[in-house]
């Protein structure tokens, strides 16, 4: 998408505060001069084999670019790709437990859209509200502020442990735990304080997510490895050869912007599902947010911009 984005004319309505310029979490478009919308949309296939939790964590998922923005979800449309002779009350399940994550969070579901595919795929696409003054956008960092990570990593190694039948129960459970926890409350003890920079951490793994923070705020952001918190098992799985493809893609497309290593490199790449927020923030403001939200820990910090994005020390 980096290489086909550039290509599509930009938004020109004055009303658009966020668009896919900075590849951010969710598109921002102002009402009046103190509500906007956040709208972002997002879905995948199973990586649960129950189905009921396998809806949860899409919609906890899907709500999470939302949180990401600093914004309140508040309606979302489902997006189901169902095979047509496919088992009823699975699809039921699927759709119940969406819905049970999306009244946990305070949001309306309004309907949806289905189409027929043998491959299942589910998710939402949330629209919130924010105030215009208080956008949290992934390209703001400062130098001097301080990192701080709100779960742990390894979802993608994991789920990728599980298909392959290597996975221990008590971390795959860990690993849900994680995924169904919503981001709402990380962001509500956030926007406490002077946050200047905030992104979640999903697909593009902790490295790709932080390589669009750098790039966009025109600053280096330096990773301290050793302080990352990883779930149960996700490094010993790792070391096991557990790796998904996402994670492969993701290094081959952020590696160039990274000095330096680590011993826990593969999971730095990890993509993750409703994976924590990555948040830019004053020093003086970082360590009263961490008793705030105790699940919040230190990851590294923001520099002038040096020869590369990201430098793991």
């Amino acid at each position: 998408m980096d290489h086909v984005l550039p290509r599509i004319a930009r938004a020109t309505n004055e009303n658009v505060l966020v668009g896919f310029e900075t590849a951010d979490d969710a598109g921002v478009y102002q009402l009046t001069g103190d509500c906007a919308l956040v709208q972002t949309v997002d879905f995948f296939t199973p990586i649960v084999d129950d189905p009921f939790t396998f809806g949860a964590i899409a919609a906890a998922n899907s709500l999470s670019d939302v949180y990401a923005m600093g914004g309140r979800p508040v309606s979302a449309l489902s997006i189901l790709c169902y095979p047509v002779k496919g088992d009823l009350d699975v699809l039921a399940e699927i759709l119940n437990g969406g819905a049970s994550k999306m009244r946990e969070a305070g949001c309306a579901v309004l309907g949806g859209h289905s189409v027929n595919d043998d491959e299942i795929k589910f998710g939402y696409s949330v629209t919130g509200t924010i105030d215009p003054g208080r956008i949290l956008a992934n390209s703001t960092a400062r130098p001097g502020d301080v990192l701080l990570l709100t779960k742990k990593l390894g979802t993608g190694v994991i789920s990728t442990a599980l298909k392959r039948g290597i996975a221990d129960p008590a971390h795959v459970q860990a690993a849900i735990d994680s995924m169904l926890t919503l981001n709402r409350g990380a962001c509500e003890a956030m926007l406490a304080f002077e946050v200047h920079a905030c992104t979640d951490v999903t697909g593009f793994g902790l490295i790709g997510h932080a390589r669009e923070m750098a790039l966009g705020s025109g600053v280096t952001i330096e990773i301290a490895a050793a302080q990352i918190q990883f779930l149960p098992g996700a490094v010993d799985y790792a070391r096991q050869g557990a790796i998904p493809g996402g994670l492969k893609n993701n290094r081959d497309f952020a590696s160039c912007v990274v000095e330096g290593s680590s011993e826990v490199d593969d999971l730095l790449y990890d993509p993750q599902t409703s994976g924590g927020l990555l948040i830019s923030i004053a020093e003086r403001d970082a360590a009263a947010l961490e008793r705030k939200y105790p699940a919040a820990y230190r990851i590294g910090r923001v520099l002038d911009r040096g020869g590369k994005a990201i430098r793991l020390v």
